[in-house]
Protein backbone atom coordinates (compact mmCIF):
# COMPACT_ATOMS: atom_id res chain seq x y z
CA UNK A 1 0.00 0.00 0.00
CA UNK A 2 1.26 3.35 -0.77
CA UNK A 3 1.52 6.29 1.20
CA UNK A 4 -0.74 9.77 0.29
CA UNK A 5 2.83 11.62 -0.36
CA UNK A 6 3.77 8.32 -2.93
CA UNK A 7 0.16 8.34 -4.63
CA UNK A 8 0.80 12.53 -4.66
CA UNK A 9 4.25 11.72 -5.86
CA UNK A 10 3.07 9.39 -8.64
CA UNK A 11 0.37 11.80 -9.50
CA UNK A 12 2.51 14.71 -10.21
CA UNK A 13 5.11 13.01 -12.29
CA UNK A 14 2.71 11.91 -14.44
CA UNK A 15 0.71 15.27 -14.95
CA UNK A 16 3.55 17.05 -14.43
CA UNK A 17 6.19 15.48 -17.06
CA UNK A 18 9.18 17.03 -15.66
CA UNK A 19 10.96 16.76 -11.83
CA UNK A 20 10.52 20.74 -11.79
CA UNK A 21 7.44 21.05 -12.74
CA UNK A 22 6.36 18.04 -10.26
CA UNK A 23 8.38 19.01 -7.48
CA UNK A 24 6.76 23.06 -7.77
CA UNK A 25 3.49 21.25 -7.78
CA UNK A 26 4.17 19.21 -4.95
CA UNK A 27 6.24 22.21 -2.77
CA UNK A 28 9.42 20.32 -2.60
CA UNK A 29 12.40 20.91 -3.83
CA UNK A 30 13.67 19.05 -6.84
CA UNK A 31 16.11 16.84 -5.21
CA UNK A 32 13.53 15.42 -2.56
CA UNK A 33 11.22 14.26 -5.55
CA UNK A 34 14.17 12.89 -7.15
CA UNK A 35 15.01 10.82 -4.13
CA UNK A 36 11.84 9.80 -3.03
CA UNK A 37 11.41 8.46 -6.77
CA UNK A 38 14.64 6.82 -6.41
CA UNK A 39 13.47 5.14 -3.26
CA UNK A 40 10.34 4.26 -4.42
CA UNK A 41 11.67 2.36 -7.46
CA UNK A 42 13.99 0.47 -4.48
CA UNK A 43 11.01 -0.25 -2.60
CA UNK A 44 9.01 -2.28 -5.65
CA UNK A 45 12.46 -3.31 -7.41
CA UNK A 46 11.29 -2.09 -10.98
CA UNK A 47 12.22 0.81 -13.14
CA UNK A 48 8.73 3.55 -12.74
CA UNK A 49 10.37 6.53 -13.94
CA UNK A 50 11.85 6.97 -17.37
CA UNK A 51 14.32 9.71 -17.00
CA UNK A 52 15.74 10.03 -20.50
CA UNK A 53 15.91 14.01 -21.95
CA UNK A 54 14.91 16.55 -19.96
CA UNK A 55 11.48 14.44 -18.66
CA UNK A 56 10.45 12.64 -15.97
CA UNK A 57 7.62 10.29 -17.21
CA UNK A 58 5.86 7.01 -15.76
CA UNK A 59 7.28 3.55 -17.45
CA UNK A 60 4.65 1.04 -17.99
CA UNK A 61 5.21 -0.55 -14.69
CA UNK A 62 4.57 3.26 -12.73
CA UNK A 63 1.53 3.93 -15.09
CA UNK A 64 0.13 0.49 -13.27
CA UNK A 65 1.30 0.66 -9.66
CA UNK A 66 -0.09 4.43 -10.12
CA UNK A 67 -4.03 3.29 -11.17
CA UNK A 68 -3.68 0.36 -8.40
CA UNK A 69 -2.94 2.45 -6.23
CA UNK A 70 -5.12 4.63 -6.47
CA UNK A 71 -7.83 2.06 -6.40
CA UNK A 72 -6.66 -0.01 -3.33
CA UNK A 73 -7.15 3.54 -1.36
CA UNK A 74 -10.60 3.56 -3.30
CA UNK A 75 -11.29 0.33 -1.62
CA UNK A 76 -9.58 1.01 1.82
CA UNK A 77 -11.79 4.34 1.51
CA UNK A 78 -15.19 2.61 1.12
CA UNK A 79 -13.92 -0.72 3.41
CA UNK A 80 -13.76 2.10 6.40
CA UNK A 81 -16.43 3.56 5.54
CA UNK A 82 -18.68 0.50 5.99
CA UNK A 83 -16.56 -0.65 8.85
CA UNK A 84 -17.68 3.09 10.29
CA UNK A 85 -21.22 2.23 9.30
CA UNK A 86 -21.97 -1.06 10.68
CA UNK A 87 -20.17 -0.02 13.91
CA UNK A 88 -22.49 2.03 14.16
CA UNK A 89 -25.42 -0.08 14.13
CA UNK A 90 -25.84 -0.18 10.03
CA UNK A 91 -25.90 -3.01 8.60
CA UNK A 92 -23.75 -3.07 5.48
CA UNK A 93 -26.62 -4.81 3.17
CA UNK A 94 -30.13 -4.70 3.46
CA UNK A 95 -32.03 -6.96 1.09
CA UNK A 96 -35.74 -6.89 0.80
CA UNK A 97 -38.40 -9.45 -0.69
CA UNK A 98 -41.86 -8.34 -1.76
CA UNK A 99 -44.55 -10.45 -2.60
CA UNK A 100 -45.25 -10.21 -6.38
CA UNK A 101 -48.68 -9.04 -5.17
CA UNK A 102 -46.70 -5.94 -4.00
CA UNK A 103 -46.22 -2.85 -6.46
CA UNK A 104 -42.48 -1.06 -6.86
CA UNK A 105 -44.46 2.29 -7.34
CA UNK A 106 -46.19 2.06 -3.73
CA UNK A 107 -42.42 1.82 -2.19
CA UNK A 108 -40.57 4.34 -4.17
CA UNK A 109 -41.24 6.98 -1.72
CA UNK A 110 -40.17 4.74 1.26
CA UNK A 111 -37.07 4.19 -0.44
CA UNK A 112 -36.41 8.33 -0.92
CA UNK A 113 -37.17 8.69 2.78
CA UNK A 114 -34.52 5.93 3.36
CA UNK A 115 -31.93 7.36 1.19
CA UNK A 116 -32.52 10.37 3.32
CA UNK A 117 -31.03 8.73 6.15
CA UNK A 118 -27.74 8.86 4.01
CA UNK A 119 -26.69 5.53 6.26
CA UNK A 120 -24.53 4.04 3.43
CA UNK A 121 -26.74 0.63 3.81
CA UNK A 122 -26.90 -1.02 0.15
CA UNK A 123 -30.79 -1.52 -0.76
CA UNK A 124 -31.30 -4.46 -2.93
CA UNK A 125 -35.12 -5.12 -3.71
CA UNK A 126 -36.36 -8.46 -5.21
CA UNK A 127 -39.64 -9.86 -5.70
CA UNK A 128 -41.17 -13.82 -4.81
CA UNK A 129 -44.24 -15.41 -5.22
CA UNK A 130 -46.84 -16.99 -2.62
CA UNK A 131 -44.82 -19.31 -1.05
CA UNK A 132 -41.27 -18.20 -2.49
CA UNK A 133 -41.58 -14.98 -0.41
CA UNK A 134 -41.41 -16.87 2.85
CA UNK A 135 -38.91 -19.35 1.81
CA UNK A 136 -36.56 -16.53 0.78
CA UNK A 137 -36.90 -15.51 4.29
CA UNK A 138 -35.97 -18.68 5.83
CA UNK A 139 -33.09 -19.60 3.36
CA UNK A 140 -31.23 -16.30 3.89
CA UNK A 141 -32.51 -14.28 0.56
CA UNK A 142 -34.24 -12.14 2.48
CA UNK A 143 -33.82 -9.81 5.52
CA UNK A 144 -37.59 -8.27 5.37
CA UNK A 145 -40.29 -9.41 3.35
CA UNK A 146 -43.63 -7.25 2.65
CA UNK A 147 -46.73 -8.26 1.38
CA UNK A 148 -46.27 -12.18 2.02
CA UNK A 149 -49.62 -14.59 1.42
CA UNK A 150 -50.28 -17.76 3.81
CA UNK A 151 -49.79 -17.62 7.57
CA UNK A 152 -46.53 -17.21 8.56
CA UNK A 153 -44.29 -20.35 9.04
CA UNK A 154 -42.06 -21.75 11.71
CA UNK A 155 -39.06 -20.05 11.16
CA UNK A 156 -36.36 -19.68 14.08
CA UNK A 157 -36.54 -15.98 15.43
CA UNK A 158 -39.11 -14.70 13.06
CA UNK A 159 -40.92 -11.59 13.71
CA UNK A 160 -44.22 -10.74 11.71
CA UNK A 161 -47.18 -8.39 11.58
CA UNK A 162 -49.91 -7.60 9.78
CA UNK A 163 -49.83 -5.58 6.71
CA UNK A 164 -53.45 -5.73 5.93
CA UNK A 165 -55.99 -7.61 3.92
CA UNK A 166 -56.39 -8.30 -0.24
CA UNK A 167 -60.01 -8.69 -1.90
CA UNK A 168 -60.31 -10.52 -5.00
CA UNK A 169 -62.46 -10.37 -7.74
CA UNK A 170 -63.31 -13.42 -10.35
CA UNK A 171 -63.07 -11.31 -13.89
CA UNK A 172 -63.13 -12.13 -17.88
CA UNK A 173 -62.49 -10.05 -20.66
CA UNK A 174 -66.49 -8.67 -21.89
CA UNK A 175 -65.47 -11.39 -24.93
CA UNK A 176 -65.32 -14.16 -22.91
CA UNK A 177 -68.03 -16.97 -23.58
CA UNK A 178 -68.08 -16.53 -19.10
CA UNK A 179 -68.67 -12.56 -19.50
CA UNK A 180 -72.63 -13.74 -20.53
CA UNK A 181 -73.31 -16.49 -18.45
CA UNK A 182 -75.58 -16.55 -15.69
CA UNK A 183 -74.21 -15.96 -12.31
CA UNK A 184 -73.20 -17.51 -9.56
CA UNK A 185 -70.31 -19.77 -11.37
CA UNK A 186 -70.31 -22.97 -10.67
CA UNK A 187 -66.78 -25.34 -10.43
CA UNK A 188 -68.12 -26.73 -13.40
CA UNK A 189 -68.26 -23.76 -15.84
CA UNK A 190 -65.21 -22.13 -14.52
CA UNK A 191 -63.11 -25.29 -15.15
CA UNK A 192 -63.97 -25.81 -18.04
CA UNK A 193 -62.06 -22.66 -19.55
CA UNK A 194 -58.03 -21.86 -19.04
CA UNK A 195 -57.31 -19.50 -15.77
CA UNK A 196 -54.22 -17.33 -15.86
CA UNK A 197 -52.04 -17.95 -13.04
CA UNK A 198 -48.91 -16.50 -11.64
CA UNK A 199 -47.43 -19.42 -10.51
CA UNK A 200 -45.40 -19.56 -6.92
CA UNK A 201 -41.50 -18.91 -6.69
CA UNK A 202 -40.77 -21.85 -4.27
CA UNK A 203 -37.89 -23.75 -4.70
CA UNK A 204 -39.30 -26.26 -2.59
CA UNK A 205 -42.31 -26.98 -3.69
CA UNK A 206 -42.08 -27.13 -7.51
CA UNK A 207 -44.48 -24.31 -8.07
CA UNK A 208 -48.32 -23.89 -7.06
CA UNK A 209 -51.11 -21.97 -8.67
CA UNK A 210 -53.79 -20.30 -6.32
CA UNK A 211 -57.21 -19.72 -7.35
CA UNK A 212 -58.13 -22.40 -9.81
CA UNK A 213 -60.53 -25.43 -9.99
CA UNK A 214 -59.01 -29.17 -10.43
CA UNK A 215 -58.06 -29.97 -13.89
CA UNK A 216 -58.55 -26.72 -15.11
CA UNK A 217 -56.04 -25.94 -18.06
CA UNK A 218 -53.32 -23.20 -17.47
CA UNK A 219 -51.61 -20.83 -18.73
CA UNK A 220 -48.91 -19.23 -16.57
CA UNK A 221 -47.86 -15.70 -16.79
CA UNK A 222 -44.67 -13.61 -14.94
CA UNK A 223 -46.71 -11.20 -12.75
CA UNK A 224 -50.28 -9.71 -11.92
CA UNK A 225 -50.07 -7.10 -14.48
CA UNK A 226 -49.50 -9.69 -17.22
CA UNK A 227 -52.39 -12.00 -15.55
CA UNK A 228 -54.36 -8.83 -15.58
CA UNK A 229 -53.82 -8.27 -18.85
CA UNK A 230 -53.78 -11.41 -20.29
CA UNK A 231 -57.46 -11.54 -18.74
CA UNK A 232 -58.29 -8.25 -20.25
CA UNK A 233 -57.33 -9.62 -23.53
CA UNK A 234 -59.94 -12.71 -23.00
CA UNK A 235 -56.51 -15.34 -22.96
CA UNK A 236 -58.35 -17.11 -19.59
CA UNK A 237 -60.02 -16.18 -16.33
CA UNK A 238 -59.46 -15.95 -12.77
CA UNK A 239 -58.73 -13.83 -9.05
CA UNK A 240 -57.51 -10.30 -9.58
CA UNK A 241 -56.97 -8.03 -6.58
CA UNK A 242 -60.36 -5.92 -6.80
CA UNK A 243 -58.09 -2.17 -5.95
CA UNK A 244 -55.54 -3.05 -8.93
CA UNK A 245 -58.52 -3.08 -11.90
CA UNK A 246 -61.28 -1.04 -10.33
CA UNK A 247 -60.60 1.33 -13.51
CA UNK A 248 -61.21 -1.89 -16.08
CA UNK A 249 -64.02 -3.30 -14.24
CA UNK A 250 -65.61 0.53 -14.18
CA UNK A 251 -64.73 0.84 -18.10
CA UNK A 252 -66.01 -2.38 -18.93
CA UNK A 253 -62.71 -3.63 -20.44
CA UNK A 254 -63.02 -6.35 -17.74
CA UNK A 255 -66.31 -8.13 -16.28
CA UNK A 256 -66.92 -8.81 -12.79
CA UNK A 257 -68.78 -12.22 -12.26
CA UNK A 258 -70.04 -13.61 -9.16
CA UNK A 259 -68.99 -17.49 -8.03
CA UNK A 260 -70.06 -20.16 -6.13
CA UNK A 261 -67.55 -20.47 -4.48
CA UNK A 262 -66.19 -16.85 -3.70
CA UNK A 263 -62.10 -16.55 -2.68
CA UNK A 264 -61.67 -15.36 0.70
CA UNK A 265 -59.35 -12.01 0.92
CA UNK A 266 -56.07 -12.75 1.81
CA UNK A 267 -54.50 -11.43 5.07
CA UNK A 268 -50.37 -9.70 4.05
CA UNK A 269 -48.34 -10.17 6.20
CA UNK A 270 -44.70 -8.45 6.64
CA UNK A 271 -41.54 -10.79 8.35
CA UNK A 272 -38.18 -10.27 9.35
CA UNK A 273 -35.52 -12.68 11.32
CA UNK A 274 -35.39 -11.15 14.98
CA UNK A 275 -31.66 -12.54 14.71
CA UNK A 276 -30.77 -9.45 12.19
CA UNK A 277 -32.50 -6.33 13.48
CA UNK A 278 -30.00 -3.67 12.92
CA UNK A 279 -30.98 -0.20 12.23
CA UNK A 280 -31.83 0.06 8.76
CA UNK A 281 -34.34 -3.27 9.54
CA UNK A 282 -35.65 -1.11 12.75
CA UNK A 283 -36.23 1.86 10.40
CA UNK A 284 -38.36 0.01 7.68
CA UNK A 285 -40.12 -1.87 9.93
CA UNK A 286 -41.44 1.63 11.86
CA UNK A 287 -42.62 3.05 8.55
CA UNK A 288 -44.60 -0.26 7.44
CA UNK A 289 -46.34 -0.07 10.93
CA UNK A 290 -47.83 3.44 10.03
CA UNK A 291 -51.18 2.41 8.60
CA UNK A 292 -51.21 4.70 6.24
CA UNK A 293 -47.98 2.96 4.05
CA UNK A 294 -50.24 -0.08 4.95
CA UNK A 295 -52.99 0.99 3.70
CA UNK A 296 -51.02 2.23 0.53
CA UNK A 297 -49.14 -0.96 0.01
CA UNK A 298 -52.42 -3.34 0.26
CA UNK A 299 -54.42 -1.40 -2.06
CA UNK A 300 -51.44 -0.52 -4.21
CA UNK A 301 -52.02 1.47 -7.47
CA UNK A 302 -54.50 1.41 -10.56
CA UNK A 303 -52.04 0.94 -13.19
CA UNK A 304 -55.00 1.16 -15.54
CA UNK A 305 -56.94 4.25 -14.25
Amino acid sequence: MLSEDELALLEAIRGAGSLSRAAARLGKAPSTVSHAARQLEQRFDALLFDRRGYRLQLTRAGELLAEEAVRLALDVSRVTRRVRQVANGWEDRLWVVTDELMEFETLMPVMHAFDAQDSGVALRVTHEVLAGTWEALRDGRADLVIGATNEPPAIPTLGWFELGVIEWVFAVSPRHPLAAAREPLTREEIARHRAVVVADSSRLTGGRAYGMVGGQRLLAVPGMRAKTLAQRDGLGIGWLPRHRVGSLLQRGELVEKRTADPREPNTLYVGWRGDHEGRALQWWLEQLRRPRLAKLLVRGVDAYA
